[in-house]
């Protein structure tokens, strides 16, 4: 059974959230979507907030980590995923830190940007965005969503 290669940059970079759906992903590489935007649509009720997504938009770019996982396994990332209004799709290809370009799967939410973004997933990507070492940039401002509510 051929592996396919996910690419996660939502609440799947968190190691434990993955082995749930995924227990045996491959950690290929740190990647990242170049002339892709995160932003936050509708509110999701389960996760109490709305949901980061993507979208192509010039002059941003989106870090995550590419993995190689089965058939049946993304298949269950892809059934928790669609749970959480999420659908997925492979219209995208990530760049990794060499600059090799790779097709990947990975879900996005289908809808208009809006809603105050969900702590507690964001608290998941922050945490997998650490433990993946993406570029510190990166996870810091996702931080500041967590941190926007203190002030």
């Amino acid at each position: 059974m051929a592996d396919h290669l996910y690419f996660a940059y939502g609440s799947m970079l968190e190691p434990e959230r993955l082995a749930e759906f995924a227990p045996n992903a491959v950690f290929q590489k740190v990647a990242h979507l170049p002339e892709t935007k995160l932003y936050f649509a509708e509110a999701n009720g389960k996760w109490d907030g709305a949901l980061p997504t993507i979208r192509a938009e010039e002059g941003n770019t989106v870090w995550g980590a590419l993995f190689e996982v089965a058939k049946a396994e993304l298949g269950a990332i892809t059934a928790a995923e669609e749970a959480d209004g999420r659908v997925p799709t492979k219209q995208f290809s990530v760049v990794d830190r060499e600059g090799t370009r790779h097709w990947v799967t990975t879900h996005v939410v289908e809808g208009p940007e809006g809603g105050e973004p969900s702590h507690t997933y964001i608290e998941h990507v922050v945490a997998g965005g650490r433990h993946w070492q993406l570029p510190m940039g990166w996870v810091i401002n996702l931080e500041e969503i967590l941190e926007d509510d203190l002030l």
